[in-house]
């Protein structure tokens, strides 16, 4: 781990994570993780919502998207331009749904890594800033039941697996666009999301199992939080209209 990241990324969420922990009665950590799963969530919230408006616009105009890929099916660079053009008149960057992603990855990976080797009771006291109190030795349970540095416990991995197959249906397309002649890739692209609506759950179930149970506790409050976000969008979207279609020019 570089110094930068930690000092601004690691450090950072582990000392929020630490003081979450001594004010809370009875220092849980698995509240503690909770509580931090949750305020981090509310934190990139303005991103997650900018992330969910944009893949909400390029679903609206994926119908008008079938139609230039039916009229350019044998010319490829003409395709590409006509593509180019209707996202330029729809003011819409074809990336937008991706670079919220990429912005709230190094938070992701800093979680990560918090949950690793974090919870470790050596070496956090030299992490912590002057103005945190050093809580001592770390109290590494969940209600005192299940060990937050252990992996294998098999109910996490059941729930976040769980929660994982929840979210994913929720962003599958219920109805599958009216087929293009000769778009392979269209059909190739509906394949690929309904395994990945399978496997995905189960790359989750494998690694939350696989990894200390604290890892687990984050991914299954971070998806349920984020099915609630997008329970939320959908709702307000039904009563938005779509996004305005602009017809390309012809070539």
């Amino acid at each position: 781990m570089t110094e930068i990241f930690s000092a601004i990324f690691y450090q950072p969420i582990l000392n929020l994570l630490i003081v979450i922990y001594n004010v809370i009665p009875g220092h849980d950590m698995g509240v503690a993780i909770i509580a931090l799963t949750i305020l981090v969530k509310i934190i990139l919230a303005p991103l997650s919502w900018k992330q969910l408006e944009s893949q909400k616009m390029l679903q609206d105009i994926q119908p008008k998207l079938n139609e230039i890929k039916e009229q350019y099916k044998n010319d490829k660079e003409g395709l590409a331009r006509a593509q180019m053009q209707y996202f330029q008149e729809q003011k819409i960057n074809p990336l937008s749904s991706c670079l919220p992603l990429l912005v709230q990855l190094p938070f992701l990976f800093a979680m990560y890594y918090v949950f690793m080797s974090g919870l470790k009771n050596d070496g956090v006291a030299e992490l912590l800033y002057p103005f945190v109190q050093n809580p001592g030795k770390l109290n590494e349970t969940f209600f005192g039941v299940i060990s937050m540095t252990q992996n294998g416990n098999i109910v996490l991995a059941v729930a976040a697996a769980g929660v994982q197959y929840w979210q994913a249906k929720m962003i599958t397309p219920k109805k599958r666009p009216p087929k293009v002649a000769g778009a392979k890739d269209e059909d190739m692209a509906a394949a690929m999301s309904q395994n990945m609506l399978l496997f995905m759950p189960v790359i989750t179930g494998v690694m939350t199992y696989q990894f200390p149970a604290g890892l687990g506790l984050y991914w299954f409050f971070q998806t349920a939080v984020a099915i609630v976000q997008q329970y939320v969008f959908n709702m307000r979207a039904k009563n938005k209209p779509p996004h305005v279609e602009v017809i390309p020019a012809k070539r």
